[in-house]
């Protein structure tokens, strides 16, 4: 059993009174900065974590945390990161916490507009924002900024704002990734289709806009030439998804590769699967199950992993380090960018991080 820290023993390292510790670990009281920063340090070396349930009740103090993302179903990208974040809620119950979650519709910036002016409404102590459009992102960063209250962002950050910390892939090398694999995996200059969705308002998902970003510079740096095909789809009309699909490949039989800078690689696969195309090397992102399972029957070649669920709970645990116990956040937190195909993926789904939804 791991030896219990006391705060005689943090003081003694630090060079400081039992007082000035426990000022700090509950943030009251004036502090000297050298004193702060000697007790800071003591705590890193001895990985000193003070009980949170203890916190909550000395401190007697209520918070109120906003959650800001898109809506979804069952299954679906942004799920995942709920789940993550409830997996926290689950793990800091001992804490005062009132969670309100508001959802958009990510394929309407309308939409994203009226919730972020619900959001700010709420007065909250701190917020978790899952970025789409970034204009809206920003007003919202900023009007948050003015009234100093903390906020993260998960799946995406936007410039122009200051968050507490951010946790995310870096979208820009994701795309930078779906470019070397797919020029990898097709014959020399084949031509190379590219799926985008149409959303109300007219304006990408700050995601897509940074994949594709990436995308188009590992293309020039490496002087590439294959011919790409822009294919839209419709998200909010899924129904006459088919019939788009189905055109752009009648017209262009030639290609022999695609990609999907989004979760949604399921509305190409679907059309493959019903008339059992499999010529055509696809990749797109996330481990959801319908990705999964378009994967290991062979309509999707490789799929990119963001590890949402551990963005949602690392999200939490920041906020919670950051009001609770005073402690510095590291702001910039990039996941790792897992590359799975059909002979691995079942390994991913032993992990609590990456788990697929079934």
């Amino acid at each position: 059993m791991a030896k219990k820290i006391r705060i005689k023993d943090i003081a003694e390292m630090a060079g400081v009174s039992p007082g000035t510790v426990d000022r700090v670990l509950h943030n009251r009281g004036d502090v000297s900065l050298s004193s702060r920063e000697r007790v800071e340090e003591a705590l890193r070396k001895m990985n000193y974590r003070p009980n949170i349930h203890v916190s909550a009740i000395s401190m007697k103090k209520k918070y109120r945390f906003v959650v800001t993302m898109p809506e979804f179903g069952k299954g679906e990208y942004w799920e995942l990161i709920e789940n993550g974040i409830r997996r926290a809620m689950d793990e800091y119950a001992g804490l005062d916490i009132e969670f309100l979650f508001f959802y958009y519709d990510q394929f309407d910036l309308y939409s994203c507009r009226r919730t972020f002016e619900q959001v700010i409404a709420q007065e909250p102590d701190a917020v978790i924002i899952g970025p789409t459009f970034r204009d809206e992102t920003v007003y919202l960063g900023n009007s948050l900024s003015d009234l100093k209250i903390p906020y993260v962002f998960v799946d995406s950050t936007i410039d122009g704002t200051s968050p507490l910390a951010f946790f995310t892939s870096n979208s820009f090398a994701i795309g930078a990734l779906i470019s070397r694999l797919i020029t990898s995996i097709i014959p020399e200059n084949a031509e190379i289709a590219l799926l985008q969705a149409v959303r109300t308002g007219d304006e990408s998902a700050n995601t897509t806009i940074l994949r594709k970003s990436g995308f188009m510079a590992y293309f020039g740096e490496n002087n590439l030439d294959n011919p790409l095909r822009r294919v839209i789809y419709s998200a909010v009309e899924p129904e006459k998804n088919s019939q788009l699909i189905s055109d752009f490949f009648e017209k262009n039989p030639q290609i022999k590769g695609a990609v999907v800078f989004n979760s949604r690689g399921n509305i190409i696969t679907d059309y493959f699967r019903k008339r059992k195309i499999k010529g055509v090397k696809i990749i797109c992102v996330d481990l959801i199950r319908r990705n999964v399972d378009a994967l290991k029957a062979g309509y999707i070649e490789l799929l990119l992993g963001q590890r949402p669920q551990q963005q949602g709970y690392m999200a939490v645990k920041a906020l919670f380090e950051f009001l609770v116990y005073g402690t510095k956040v590291k702001q910039e937190n990039y996941m790792p960018i897992d590359v799975v195909a059909k002979e691995n993926v079942d390994f991913y789904s032993e992990f609590n991080d990456i788990t697929i939804t079934k």
